[in-house]
């Protein structure tokens, strides 16, 4: 007797609507963490709300074609939980990074020297965005930490790509306004 092996087109079905996550969404969970952490400068609070956006796309996989550009639609969720989560924690945005975030994030393996001083200028780029407007700070993390096109942010912040240009322009000048504060 020969035995058959047989594949259940469930089974493919499943993997298949499993690639998605595993081709587009996990490979973002970075990226979309830093974009909650730049919210709610809280780094416990971003994991929980990048946990909670997983969940929520995991279990409604069945709709993700639908969706036109998956990524766009996950940054825009994750911009609004974060901005959701903020205003029920009342948390102020000017909180310093704290020292062992910092190391996630400016890592330099050169002379500690160097190290020191490349955290300071860090420390104070993050001073000056944090004095920008929130919609400019918004798209100024987007477009400069995270390298989205103007494309990509206009549908993630569900505004005009001119508005983009117009929000990035002014953040830009501000920023140069505010560093040359500092040098002086």
């Amino acid at each position: 007797m020969h035995t058959r092996v047989t594949f259940f087109p469930v089974n493919r079905h499943l993997i298949m609507n499993n690639e998605p996550f595993h081709q587009i969404i996990l490979p973002m969970k970075d990226r979309l963490f830093r974009l909650a952490y730049g919210i709610v400068r809280d780094r416990e609070e971003a994991e929980d709300i990048l946990q909670d956006l997983l969940l929520k796309l995991w279990s409604r996989k069945e709709e993700w074609h639908d969706i036109g550009n998956l990524e766009g639609y996950c940054f825009r969720a994750i911009k609004n939980m974060a901005l959701d989560r903020l205003s029920s924690m009342a948390v102020r945005k000017t909180d310093a990074i704290e020292r062992e975030q910092e190391d996630l994030y400016f890592v330099d393996n050169n002379s500690p020297h160097h190290a020191m001083v490349i955290k300071e200028q860090q420390l104070l780029i993050e001073r000056c965005i944090e004095e920008l407007p929130e919609n400019q700070q918004l798209t100024f993390r987007l477009r400069e930490v995270e390298g989205m096109s103007y494309r990509e942010i206009a549908d993630t912040l569900d505004i005009s790509e001119d508005l983009v240009k117009i929000s990035l322009f002014r953040a830009r000048k501000k920023m140069k306004e505010l560093l040359a504060g500092y040098d002086s």
